[in-house]
């Protein structure tokens, strides 16, 4: 074996261990959000069909709220790594800081949004007369914590930048087993119904948000850096944020037309379209999590001055995106006739269902790529690209799954639209890391 071989096989065993540190953790911790919801929906599901109508369209109002701010981790996570690469720990801290209080002010100015406009929401999602009443009581209750879920979501992206994602993963945790006991607790032993499911999720939340203050308070003070807002710090978050918030809101938009299309195919399709949703969700926490090592890896080589650094990451983690995207591909064409009776037993669903699912399955290793090549942009701070390339996605998927109808197409040619979709995702992102042009050093972009 040559010299040169061996520095390579080392350099790419040293990005292995990285990768796993950094991924696994972090996809704990992914998988661990969604349990929130389905604790609450299986609790509040044996109080009746209207209480769980009401959770329903309520937590769906909630998680869009949330979800387009997911830019507080993302932003977060690549400006702490920088800082971190380039050895300026209490610089890295104080981004991190920055990027909590605009999650206050962010967490305070949707909730004082939301609680007026509750009773118009949820009439907007065409909720029954029966569901009404308690899709208000657990929206209006539970918006009272979207600062807690927001700054859970900035210090996540602060800790994820100094290339911690365990602590992240065991709040989860601990918040989810939280959570679980207060449900239980509040909805039975108090007697509150879905308002207690609603104060549940609530209080964990803003648990998680003590604890992870706790740790942000503990290493600001360990470095010296300052905890008070600063207007610039959080200006210059939320500038790095917003194309992040554009390239969020463009998704959210696919995802959308996508089940509105789903919908106009008839009961059956929908049903089917919502089974495969929830599935290519799941199998995206599982890239996204090699996506948030990327982010942290990146930004830290960047920060570091060491670009030759950042390519050899870049394409080890896109041979991880292939391989995971393979394996995910293989699992579900194995057990998608066992998956599918789980959630359904109408065969109508069900004959739409299997052969989408294979469609699913042959686009994973294009969607490790995707998620990687992501992340690899996120850490790089590159979101003005990112947003771009998102929006003429959009551009692209929006009149293909419009025709759908038109064309007499069924669920299967959605999810084909879907993988378009990815593919031309897979490009926009490909063309830019061969540029060279995200490849920006130093302890800021």
């Amino acid at each position: 074996m040559t010299q040169a071989s061996a520095t390579t096989k080392a350099a790419r065993r040293r990005h292995d261990r990285e990768i796993v540190a950094l991924a696994v953790p972090a996809f704990g911790a992914l998988v661990a959000e969604p349990l929130f919801l389905m604790t609450d929906s299986a609790i509040v599901g044996h109080l009746g069909t209207a209480q769980l109508a009401g959770l329903a369209i309520a937590s769906a109002l909630l998680l869009t709220a949330v979800s387009v701010f997911v830019f507080l981790a993302y932003a977060t996570t690549a400006a702490v790594a920088r800082r971190v690469g380039a050895g300026d720990l209490p610089g890295a801290i104080r981004q991190g800081i920055d990027g909590i209080w605009l999650a206050i002010l962010l967490g305070v100015a949707v909730t004082a949004l939301t609680l007026p406009a509750a009773p118009a929401l949820v009439e907007l999602f065409g909720a029954s007369d029966t569901a009404t009443p308690y899709a208000l009581t657990y929206l209006r209750i539970s918006a009272l914590g979207i600062p807690a879920m927001l700054i859970v979501l900035a210090a996540t992206g602060v800790l994820r930048g100094l290339q911690n994602t365990r602590t992240p993963l065991y709040v989860a945790i601990g918040g989810f087993a939280a959570n679980a006991v207060l449900n239980v607790v509040l909805v039975y032993g108090a007697g509150l119904g879905i308002a207690g499911s609603a104060w549940g999720t609530v209080i964990a939340q803003y648990g998680m948000a003590a604890v992870y203050g706790f740790v942000v308070v503990r290493g600001a003070r360990r470095h010296g850096a300052s905890l008070r807002p600063d207007a610039a710090g959080i200006r210059a978050t939320a500038q790095a944020g917003a194309p992040l918030l554009i390239r969020t809101l463009s998704l959210r938009a696919i995802t959308m037309i996508a089940t509105a299309v789903a919908a106009r195919l008839g009961d059956a399709d929908v049903a089917a379209h919502q089974i495969i949703l929830s599935l290519w969700t799941l199998l995206a926490f599982a890239l996204d999590a090699i996506a948030i090592a990327g982010q942290a890896i990146i930004g830290r080589y960047l920060g570091a001055n060491d670009p030759e650094g950042a390519k050899a990451a870049c394409r080890r983690m896109v041979e991880w995106g292939v391989v995971s995207g393979i394996v995910l591909g293989v699992l579900v064409i194995a057990t998608r006739p066992l998956f599918v009776p789980l959630f359904s037993s109408d065969p109508a669903v069900q004959n739409a269902a299997l052969p989408a699912l294979i469609v699913v399955a042959i686009a994973q290793p294009i969607c490790g790529i995707v998620f990687v090549l992501d992340g690899v942009l996120m850490g790089a701070g590159d979101g003005a690209y990112l947003a771009w390339a998102m929006i003429v996605t959009l551009a692209v998927f929006t009149p293909m799954a419009l025709l759908i109808p038109v064309f007499d197409g069924g669920l299967t040619a959605v999810w084909i639209t879907m993988n378009v979709m990815m593919a031309v995702r897979m490009v926009t992102l490909w063309l830019r890391s061969r540029s060279g042009r995200w490849i920006v050093t130093g302890a800021t972009r």
